[in-house]
């Protein structure tokens, strides 16, 4: 008997011993990240029999079990995933917001100076105070482009670096579960029961490593985890772990994207395979934020040098001089053109390609605008067609050559035009053409203009003039410039001037040879000049074009009346181009002529607004989502250390107890001992 009592006390203390082990080491890891709580499973030993019945052998403890609860894990997992992009995506996005939307340092105050400047020159022309104001005004303007773009790219290389250090930290996590799943198959195979605190560190790392990039796991017949992301890539499989690249990407080497090594080589991986954490956010920003955001920025500054331009080129300065003569300057703005970027694995000896802005066509005969999308492009040659696309919305144009790319983009324009330098090409080539990227950063004023501000053509070429001798009430407008875009690079020729046109019998008359257009309520009509003698049906206060010069004659003229052009060679009180250019301020020049430039800032930085409390709100409602998770895993898998108070107490009770019975059976066992002797 006393051999019974004795192996059940013990089997008591030992019971006893491993719950108060248990319990202190829930206890003293109640501050560990990713530990779960564990608890001895206790059994009866196999019973004797007797004559009397079953006789209990004690007790033994058949496991130590940890609280855990795998659809849990997940849901935390998932949603700390969450969490994690979004957060990486807010940090970056509202710097954006931050400076589009500052009242002081944003695009919208330097624009408005700058066409105040030009409303002074307009106002006092001869002025060379108010023409230096204006050159400084606008290089206010363009230093606040190139400041703006400076910070883009500040980001666009932060998030480059960003992207680095955290593909290095997803390696080493999935280095760190690799030795684990070996660790774990070691510890497992030896004891045969869960290595449980190896176990938690491997989730731990789970955890961690889905704050990163969402990640998903199976678990082995040997207890060892694969671990995949995106659509089923592998990055850990048992021991065995794929490393993942951050390098600089084939199409685009300014460009950091991730890869993955496989058989020796380097896989780029599509952008939307990455989904989840960090990694995930910092991808997406960049894809759907930076990166329209720099193009959008540089679409205004292209608009804006391009349409400035044009307009000043018809123009005349205060030297008297116009396009084509002495020092006359026709653009405003220097600016570079469209990017133009090789696939750095293209064949050798492949074509060269360069694109260049297409000149701003002039909206309903008036102000000028551009086509640009803002948007990047592919250019991409398979089987003998190359295949333009736009990346925004995948919208293609194809050709067998760049010419017949560029005659689908003169029914379709998109600002700009290819050409190559007549290499050929080889099946997979591609190129990336960003028409906008760089312009914010390279715009400058132009700088005979700025060491010279009598150069600022404010004026206009032409003049007009009632003859002196006419006996009619017609009188002819001052006469504009209406740019003729059959008459490029400069939209309206000088050289038939000076012209008398000659009223008689209805019809205007001795106009030289050429095309001349007739406008009433919005109706052109074309007529074609051979002859002095041709003539043109009169109507009071219609718009007569020639050679890109433009007028009305308003009124009621008798025959033998004439109306003179002439060239304006003493316009230093003239200012008609300047307002004009003023006029740009408020006319559609963004976007085929759909908005102004302050509309397209607007527009930019309402998006960024947008998107930024978007991203912000959406972040909120998963961090909820994330405490809810945890709260659901903690109430199983947390240390309660009130709970585990309680337990010691049990234990230890259980302990004294069990001692208890050894103490009994030590007596009883003296007490035979005694009867013996």
């Amino acid at each position: 008997m006393s051999t019974g009592i004795f192996s059940i006390g013990i089997s008591g203390i030992r019971a006893a011993q491993l719950g108060l082990l248990t319990t202190e080491h829930n206890i003293a890891n109640a501050s560990t990240e990713g530990y779960s709580r564990q608890r001895i499973i206790q059994t009866t030993n196999i019973p004797v029999a007797t004559g009397s019945g079953f006789v209990g052998q004690g007790t033994s403890v058949s496991a130590i079990e940890r609280l855990y609860s795998q659809t849990l894990v997940n849901q935390v997992n998932t949603a700390q995933s969450s969490v994690s992009e979004l957060d990486a995506y807010y940090a970056q996005i509202k710097q954006i917001d931050n400076m589009l939307a500052d009242q002081s340092a944003g695009l919208s105050p330097a624009l408005q100076d700058y066409f105040r400047g030009i409303q002074d020159v307009a106002a006092n022309p001869a002025s060379l105070a108010a023409r230096q104001s204006m050159v400084s005004s606008a290089e206010a303007l363009v230093s606040r482009f190139q400041s703006m773009e400076a910070r883009l790219v500040e980001l666009r290389e932060g998030v480059g670096t960003e992207i680095t250090a955290t593909v290095a930290s997803i390696n080493s996590y999935a280095r760190q579960i690799g030795e684990l799943n070996q660790r774990i198959v070691l510890a497992q195979a030896t004891t045969l029961a869960p290595a449980n605190d190896l176990l938690d560190q491997r989730d731990h790392l789970m955890s961690q490593l889905n704050e990163l990039v969402e990640v998903r796991s199976t678990v082995n017949s040997d207890g060892t985890y694969n671990v995949f992301f995106g659509t089923g890539q592998q990055l850990v499989v048992g021991t065995q772990v794929t490393e993942l690249v951050a390098q600089a990407a084939y199409a685009d080497i300014s460009r950091i994207v991730v890869g993955i090594k496989t058989a020796g080589a380097v896989q780029e991986l599509p952008e939307n395979l990455i989904t989840g954490g960090a990694l995930a956010g910092l991808l997406n920003f960049r894809s759907e934020t930076l990166d329209r955001a720099t193009n959008d920025l540089g679409r205004i500054a292209a608009t804006l040098a391009q349409t400035m331009n044009a307009q000043h080129a018809l123009g005349q300065n205060l030297l008297g001089q116009a396009v084509g003569e002495g020092s006359f300057v026709g653009d405003l703005f220097s600016f570079s053109g469209p990017k133009v970027v090789a696939n750095s694995r293209n064949a050798s000896g492949s074509a060269t390609v360069s694109a260049d802005f297409t000149s701003p066509p002039p909206f309903n005969g008036s102000n000028f605008y551009t086509d640009l999308t803002g948007s990047d492009y592919q250019l991409t040659y398979n089987a003998g067609t190359l295949t333009l696309t736009r990346l925004s919305d995948n919208k293609t144009w194809s050709g067998g050559s760049i010419a017949a790319i560029n005659t689908a983009l003169a029914t379709d324009p998109q600002g700009f035009t290819l050409s190559d330098d007549g290499a050929g090409y080889s099946t997979g080539d591609s190129y990336l053409i960003q028409p906008t990227r760089d312009v914010a950063r390279n715009i400058l004023v132009n700088t005979s203009i700025a060491a010279d501000p009598r150069l600022i053509a404010a004026a206009l070429p032409i003049r007009t003039t009632t003859d002196a001798g006419n006996t009619g009430s017609a009188q002819i407008s001052a006469g504009t410039i209406t740019p003729d875009p059959t008459l490029a690079p400069n939209l309206y020729s000088l050289a038939s001037l000076p012209i008398s046109i000659d009223y008689n019998g209805g019809n205007l008359a001795n106009f030289p040879n050429g095309p001349v257009t007739v406008t009433v309520n919005g109706v052109t009509t074309s007529y074609t000049i051979t002859a002095p003698t041709d003539t043109v049906p009169y109507t009071s206060g219609a718009t007569v074009t020639l050679s890109g010069l433009s007028f009305t004659i308003s009124g009621t003229p008798n025959n033998g009346d004439s109306f003179n052009i002439l060239r304006n060679s003493a316009g230093v009180s003239d200012s008609r181009n300047a307002l004009a250019l003023g006029q740009l301020q408020t006319q559609g020049t963004v976007a085929g002529g759909t908005a102004n430039y302050q509309v397209a800032y607007s527009r930019l930085v309402s998006d960024a607004g947008n998107k930024t409390r978007e991203i912000q709100v959406t972040a909120e409602a998963q961090s909820a989502l994330l405490k809810q998770a945890q709260n659901s895993r903690d109430a199983l898998s947390g240390v309660n250390l009130d709970e585990e108070a309680a337990n010691l107490l049990r234990f230890q009770q259980a302990y004294q107890a069990s001692a208890k019975v050894i103490d009994i059976g030590s007596r009883l066992f003296d007490v035979i001992l005694s009867i013996r002797a």
